[in-house]
């Protein structure tokens, strides 16, 4: 298959209230991941690195900071005049009206972007996964099967993640047998990745026929069964994450600094690519206690950090203590404050004296009892906490929190809450 006839489209469009307040400010897809990188680069690199260049990434919300990272795609060599990435908006209006309703209502919209391209083929991507990948095997046995579908597909190794994924059951010849998108519970272990190929001929006549078809793996992929289209799977059997709770976020960054990391970030074959900010080197400064970390550029340490993952720009100040964290861009912690099992996200001050994750994690959180659940604490981006603010665990701090979100004795407990959901609920 000539890869200039492959149209890949990533699905970068969701937010996720299984990350609280991590998609406040922000698309799922554009969240920063392993220190320098966003979640949207794993696909585009996979993409780049595959030898495929002709690439449209599906917005809807707040599609801002995907614009800013992404730009004319130039860190993945895609700012090309004919082919490239080109960010494809959602709009009002049209004969569809309304906001895209699902995945596959996004292409929908776009039929005419795809028919523009003359593609043969169509590469669905999620935009929110973390893996790596060469597409052009996948691509090469829907070839050679005359697959009207391929659905990549891996092993899940709990079932009670079935929750989180399509479910599926396939015979000796990988043809899909069954199709069952994101059960409460599940018996099956084989996994969808929300990863497609489709002819594009196919795909088009479809979504146009079918209106209520609006989400790929609730409504198009049990369609063409019913319809007996061969559909067969891909194994996938390498490194995969979908990184859809805060729980499972904090696990994929710390599975980083594991003694054998399942995902080799360092491999000069298969480079994910970023923009990247102009910083300084790290500066460790001559009191620091440094070990088993993830440290990037523009880092400026000068307390204690251990096993964590520090994101561009982040300061550690003088007797300040950060452990078992992800901390994202530009945080500051101020002397004194302590940092324990939590994710942090950017631009956010932590006061002197501050304890952040601290005391038992016996109680769920009171908005996400099922999502914040496990000791860690979640503090959203631009928060301000105050010098000598008691933040227990499980614990989510809503994004530019201030003072005035606090109680008079700045304490929170475990399973609290503090600032306001802009989400509303």
């Amino acid at each position: 298959m000539h890869m200039d006839r492959v149209l890949a489209l990533i699905m970068a469009g969701g937010s996720s209230e299984t990350l609280g307040a991590l998609t406040e400010g922000r698309a799922e897809a554009a969240l920063q991941f392993g220190g320098k990188f966003r979640l949207i680069d794993f696909p585009l690199s996979n993409l780049t690195n595959s030898h495929m260049n002709h690439v449209g990434v599906l917005t809807q919300y707040m599609p801002r900071t995907l614009n800013d990272h992404i730009g004319v795609g130039k860190p993945w060599d895609l700012d090309r005049a004919t082919s490239g990435v080109r960010l494809l908006q959602p709009y009002m209006g049209g004969m569809y009206g309304g906001w895209q309703r699902g995945n596959a209502d996004a292409v929908r919209r776009n039929l005419d972007y795809i028919a523009n391209q003359q593609a043969d083929h169509v590469l669905v991507l999620a935009g929110d996964h973390i893996y790596l990948m060469d597409y052009r095997p996948m691509l090469q046995q829907h070839l050679a099967r005359g697959s009207a579908i391929t659905v990549a597909t891996r092993f899940v190794s709990s079932p009670q993640d079935a929750f989180r994924y399509g479910m599926v059951v396939v015979d000796d010849q990988q043809r899909l047998l069954s199709f069952e998108e994101k059960p409460r519970r599940s018996a099956r272990t084989l996994a969808s990745m929300g990863i497609y190929v489709f002819r594009a001929q196919d795909l088009a006549q479809v979504l146009t026929d079918n209106p209520q078809l609006n989400d790929f793996g609730r409504d198009v992929i049990p369609y063409f069964l019913a319809q007996k289209a061969a559909i067969h799977a891909y194994e996938f059997s390498d490194y995969w994450a979908d990184v859809g709770t805060v729980q499972a976020f904090w696990e994929a960054n710390m599975g980083l600094i594991a003694d054998e990391p399942a995902l080799n970030l360092y491999n000069r074959q298969w480079v994910v690519h970023t923009r990247s900010e102009i910083l300084a080197p790290v500066m460790i400064g001559p009191r620091a206690v440094v070990s088993n970390n993830l440290i990037s550029n523009g880092c400026v340490i000068e307390g204690h950090v251990h096993h964590s993952v520090l994101s561009p720009g982040v300061v550690v100040k003088e007797g300040a203590q950060v452990r078992d964290s992800v901390i994202l861009r530009n945080v500051v912690v101020e002397e004194g404050a302590q940092v324990d099992h939590c994710v942090v996200d950017e631009h956010t001050v932590i006061e002197g004296q501050g304890l952040i994750g601290h005391g038992p994690d016996e109680c769920p959180n009171q908005e996400l009892p099922d999502i914040l659940n496990t000791g860690l604490t979640l503090i959203g981006q631009h928060a301000h906490l105050p010098a000598g603010v008691q933040i227990g665990r499980n614990v989510q701090i809503h994004s530019y929190a201030t003072r005035d979100d606090f109680p008079e004795d700045l304490r929170v407990p475990c399973g609290g809450v503090a600032g306001q959901n802009p989400r509303g609920s």
